[in-house]
């Protein structure tokens, strides 16, 4: 991996009559500068928050390390990173503001995928595949400054009995929901999860939850594994690390034992391993689901054994985003259908950005979510 560059503070380009904020700013792979920019003011249909906790995900990584193009116009920066992210209202546009919906001091999560509600897939329903939309952190700034702004359609309360820092889970809870319902997962069924990171840990609460029989998850990281089993895998597996106390170096093996030829009815990957999402075609039998949610990298290709899965009758299905489950997630968090409290591992103040991507590309010492804290 590539030494990472220092983040040099910017002179501050504003007027010394507005104020500012600190941001880490990106502008290509590995290049993120501090910056002091003015406090954006929220247009009429928007609300300014001042961040409180946002999230890394493995999205962030992908832009900063270059493997993943951002959704600006040149796929690059300059931009404010982080799409996970909670806050306190701060000031609010006259259109909220007239409609009532909220007011200074509340406590809000916002909703990254801002659709315009308006193109053709917006009103059949696909949101999630609005060609007009933005994305706070991917294509608009996002959460890694003291500030942002966000459209007040994309912004939701936080209920009260859930912290910030929780509350900064809630957009991977939301797409790990959709994900989930996408797998349509019956009662008893042996359901495979790749990926024993932040994703693999929720979307194990939420397979168990529907009803599955044995949740199997496979990953490279036992540490990770054994937070899975708290999470209801009865089954880990490192095909990687001979040392694992997990370790099977075959894993098509060992599911074809486990169910007695059977294999797996459905699996779900939640990593962006091209070698992952081809084996999870091998370990799931007929009538099953395959679903891809881990975003691969801009020239990935997955090679599908075409008659093979025919003759399965197999579903492969794609999952993108999360439309429609942000009051599912809301809920699945306060009322404590899913524990997000051992996924916190590390906190970084917008300074230490850099640091905190490093420690997550490395994933050392037990890091399975780092949140930026501008205040902290």
């Amino acid at each position: 991996m590539a030494k990472a560059k220092k983040a040099p503070v910017s002179a501050s380009k504003a007027s010394p009559s507005k104020p500012t904020m600190k941001a880490m700013v990106f502008y290509e792979k590995e290049t993120l500068k501090l910056e002091e920019k003015p406090i954006p003011e929220p247009a009429d249909d928007e609300v300014l928050v001042r961040v409180e906790a946002c999230g890394m995900c493995g999205s962030d990584l992908n832009y900063y390390f270059g493997i993943s193009s951002l959704e600006t116009k040149t796929g690059k920066g300059p931009l404010v990173l982080g799409h996970e992210f909670t806050g306190t209202v701060i000031k609010v546009g006259t259109v909220p503001n007239r409609l009532g919906l909220f007011k200074e001091g509340d406590r809000v999560v916002l909703d990254p995928v801002q659709s315009c509600n308006t193109c053709d897939q917006c009103i059949r329903g696909f949101t999630n595949l609005c060609t007009k939309m933005s994305v706070l952190g991917v294509s608009t700034n996002g959460g890694f400054a003291e500030y942002c702004v966000s459209k007040y359609t994309g912004t939701k309360r936080l209920p009260d009995n859930v912290s910030f820092e929780h509350g900064a889970i809630t957009e991977p809870l939301a797409c790990a929901t959709y994900a989930v319902q996408n797998l349509d997962v019956q009662p008893g069924q042996v359901v495979v999860v790749y990926g024993p990171g932040p994703i693999g840990f929720i979307m194990t609460q939420l397979i168990k939850a529907s009803g599955a029989g044995h949740v199997v998850v496979v990953g490279t990281r036992d540490y990770r594994l054994e937070l899975c089993k708290t999470a209801g895998a009865a089954t880990v597996l490192n095909p990687k690390e001979a040392s694992s106390a997990y370790y099977c170096p075959d894993v098509v093996g060992k599911m074809r034992d486990l169910t007695g030829g059977r294999m797996a009815e459905r699996a779900i990957l939640a990593t962006s391993s091209v070698p992952a999402m081809e084996q999870a075609l091998e370990i799931t039998g007929k009538k099953s689901v395959v679903v891809y949610f881990g975003l691969p990298g801009d020239k990935d290709v997955v090679r599908v054994p075409a008659l093979r899965s025919m003759f399965g009758d197999k579903t492969i299905r794609f999952s993108w985003l999360a439309p429609f489950t942000w009051p599912t997630a809301l809920n699945a968090i306060s009322t404590g259908l899913v524990n997000l409290a051992p996924l916190v591992t590390h906190r970084f103040s917008v300074d230490k950005v850099e640091n905190a991507l490093q420690l997550l590309s490395s994933r050392q010492n037990g890091v399975m979510k780092a949140l930026v804290k501008p205040n902290l």
